[in-house]
């Protein structure tokens, strides 16, 4: 396996997914702003959409992948029995849960959007709205297995191109909101459902070749499933401690009017950038990690550990430069349209602004614990994403009050830095991880490299500033040209201070 092909490969058909989904959330911007109606889809997509997210994005990897490689080092006949059984568990539980959130529906929302009960109108709208998307999470969570048993066999690509489904048919909806009228929000919701089964029928026609599901609900829980399911549990957690977080911040923020859908906004310009340096590297770099623990080779344990990390902190910190250095700029030319007025710029920028400062510490997060994953530990990460969430509630909601919504991505990046530093704290008194001298020299030349870099980018942001303002025609078309010129300056001096090697492209792992 090569770490920077298949996490390149991974990374283009997120970054394509992500770039699609920037254009859905434009039109959803333009045609539903920020207002009531807004804040009622924002909260029914969230929902399904964080599962998403918590399935797709490392926790069901997590624990599948290490048992299912291990498994398949035995035989394909053991593996595919593996797969077959937590399949129909599987497809049992989230069955199950479906149908129960389905009937009480209301009260679910009470529990995840409580300050809409104040308006009454908003509340029954945001009900109506979850039913329609909610079975959305049903084929999302059994894709995501397919797309497990992919990554297992190192084919990265399928996997990551699927969520591409999901966004096309949102903007062909979106596209003709002018023949749908008022009732734009609910073909958006049907079409978030429809787009969940299309993908789960994508994702089963190319797995066919390693694994094809035999339904049955006659299974008998033997210690394996036993056993996966001692690590699945606390890795949905782990894996997902951010999208918790965030969904943690958004029933606070339902108390605010709006607030919802300017924390949506700032998230999905921050999670363009942690789909690669965080969710894509810790993927690949998963099932040959469980592949050389399990063999107890040592040198290459360590070898792909350093290098993840570099490709990741390479990856993640001049995102992060960027995003405090610009983020009403970059806020006002991805959504600063339509119904998207200053004030919602303002507003999400600012929040944008300090999820920013824990980009590296989301994106670290999920390479450490991919480390202990692999070790078939997820109970570890559990416990510290757990004080963490613990963290983000208690300073969230006592200042809320005081300072509104903005705490919760303030209280967001404090909790992701806090998990983060007990993570490397662990991997690094079991003796899990060791710095080697050459990537403690990288780290100290991405660190120059970005210095240099943001001072041209800011620079770059002045001197264009006429384009970059809210009325500018050209801010987007601007704010493009900056980015895409800065990242090429950015790989030529990387490539100067011996940051980045155009050998490692070629390097096998």
């Amino acid at each position: 396996m090569n770490l920077i092909k298949s996490t390149g490969a991974f990374g283009f058909f997120t970054l394509v997914s992500r770039v699609l989904g920037y254009l859905r959330d434009v039109l959803i911007a333009i045609y539903l702003g920020s207002g009531p109606i807004a804040d009622a889809f924002f909260v029914a997509f969230r929902l399904p959409n964080t599962f998403r997210r918590l399935f797709s994005e490392g926790t069901f990897n997590a624990a599948f992948v290490p048992s299912y490689t291990a498994e398949k080092l035995i035989s394909e006949k053991n593996s595919k029995k593996f797969a077959e059984k937590i399949f129909n568990l599987l497809l049992f539980t989230l069955l199950t849960i479906t149908i129960i959130i389905e009937i009480f529906m209301p009260s679910f929302i009470n529990l995840i959007a409580p300050g809409f009960n104040q308006a009454t109108e908003k509340f029954q709208l945001t009900v109506n709205l979850t039913r329609i998307t909610f079975p959305f999470l049903l084929f999302v969570s059994l894709s995501s297995f397919f797309s497990a048993i992919l990554n297992s066999h190192n084919k990265f690509a399928v996997a990551a191109a699927s969520p591409i489904i999901l966004n096309i048919l949102l903007i062909l909806t979106l596209f003709f909101s002018s023949y749908l009228n008022d009732d734009l929000v609910i073909y958006i919701s049907y079409m978030v459902s429809i787009s969940g089964v299309v993908q789960f029928i994508f994702l089963v026609f190319f797995t066919r070749k390693y694994f094809f599901p035999k339904i049955s609900f006659k299974f008998r829980i033997d210690h394996k499933i036993k056993k996966f399911f001692n690590k699945f549990l606390p890795s949905i957690f782990a894996s997902g401690v951010t999208q918790i977080n965030i969904l943690v911040g958004t029933i606070i923020a339902s108390f605010q009017a709006s607030a919802v859908s300017y924390l949506y906004y700032a998230d999905r310009i921050y999670q363009i950038n942690l789909a690669i340096a965080g969710i894509a590297i810790g993927a690949v770099v998963l099932p040959k990690l469980s592949e050389y623990i399990k063999s107890k080779k040592i040198e290459k344990i360590n070898f792909i550990q350093n290098k993840a990390l570099e490709l990741s902190i390479f990856l993640s910190l001049p995102a992060t430069f960027a995003l405090l250095v610009s983020s009403e700029e970059i806020t006002s030319a991805l959504f600063g349209y339509g119904s998207f007025n200053t004030e919602s710029v303002k507003n999400s920028a600012e929040a944008l602004f300090y999820f920013s400062l824990g980009l590296p510490a989301y994106s670290l997060t999920k390479i450490y614990s991919s480390f202990l994953f692999a070790r078939h530990n997820t109970k570890i990460p559990f416990y510290f994403s757990l004080m963490s969430v613990i963290l983000n509630i208690t300073i969230s909601i006592y200042f809320f009050s005081n300072i509104g919504f903005i705490i919760i991505p303030i209280a967001t990046t404090i909790a992701s830095w806090f998990n983060t530093l007990l993570l490397i704290i662990y991997v690094y008194s079991k003796k899990y991880f060791f710095l080697n001298n050459n990537t403690i020299k990288v780290f100290f030349r991405i660190i120059l490299t970005n210095l240099i870099v943001i001072y041209i980018y800011s620079q770059l942001i002045s001197y264009f500033g006429n384009y970059l303002d809210f009325d500018s025609d050209y801010k987007l078309l601007t704010i493009l040209l900056i980015v895409v010129f800065t990242f090429i300056i950015y790989i030529l001096i990387s490539i100067l201070t011996k940051a980045f090697k155009i050998s490692d492209i070629k390097l096998k792992y």
